[in-house]
């Protein structure tokens, strides 16, 4: 059953990683060498960090339990802590923070062309990520998509994280709009229970880890990417009769 249905698409509240951009491409790349960094080139202590985060350093491959797909850096910081015995929590958090920055996002699709489009139909934009707020915008910077969003929340943003629904409440009062007529798009159920809990219509995504068996029951519609919500919007407007709007 659709929820809200009927109601115009009036803003787009995106996940980040394995959203707006490629989840394996990026960061399992990414994870065998900062793991391999951090280690100094101890192999068993690599490996024992990549099992702490659900992590095969050999095959370059998340288990889809692991803390990173949805997890808070705080949180993976919690998992690592046993293996840097002789750093603070703060200091780990601040180590994959200041990596997690420099990590190369592979786009889910060209977003300039994408935002651009929603933009022109008049739609409020916004992130909502469990990353920290200064690597999401380092990320998103490189992509040259900032300007595009009306709202971008990380983790430690004031908001809290998903699965809760503060982010996606801040981007509502942020931009005026009422939760019906927002939709939450994300690759993990963390988001779907986020958008749910704040009352949106959610879309899930298949560039993450997450297969359509699991975030089918908890998804309004499920897409390959986010490049199929302009025919998704387009397509409830004729089912409903509802116009979107479409700037000049």
């Amino acid at each position: 059953m659709d929820l809200n249905a009927g109601a115009p698409v009036l803003g787009i509240i995106f996940d980040k990683d394995g959203t707006l951009f490629d989840f394996g491409t990026t960061w399992e790349a990414w994870a065998a060498g900062f793991l391999r960094r951090a280690a100094h080139g101890d192999h068993a202590r690599a490996d024992r960090m990549a099992e702490a985060i659900g992590f095969d350093i050999t095959k370059r491959r998340f288990r889809r339990d692991s803390v990173v797909i949805a997890g808070t850096p705080d949180e993976v910081a919690t998992a690592l802590m046993p293996h840097f015995p002789e750093t603070s929590h703060a200091g780990v958090l601040t180590l994959l923070n200041d990596e997690a920055a420099l990590a190369p996002q592979a786009e889910a699709v060209p977003l300039v062309p994408f935002l651009t489009g929603l933009r022109q139909r008049g739609i409020k934009l916004g992130v909502a990520t469990n990353d920290a707020e200064t690597p999401a915008r380092a990320h998103l910077n490189a992509a040259e998509v900032v300007p595009f969003f009306d709202f971008i929340a990380g983790s430690d943003s004031g908001f809290g994280g998903k699965p809760e629904p503060g982010q996606l409440m801040g981007f509502c009062a942020a931009t005026g709009l009422d939760p019906e007529t927002v939709i939450m798009v994300g690759d993990s159920l963390h988001d779907l229970r986020a958008g749910r809990a704040a009352g949106m219509r959610t879309v899930g995504v298949l560039t993450g880890l997450a297969d359509t068996d699991d975030l089918a029951p908890h998804a309004t519609v499920v897409l390959s990417d986010i490049g199929g919500i302009p025919a998704w919007i387009d397509s409830l407007a004729v089912g409903s009769g509802v116009q979107t709007p479409l700037l000049p």
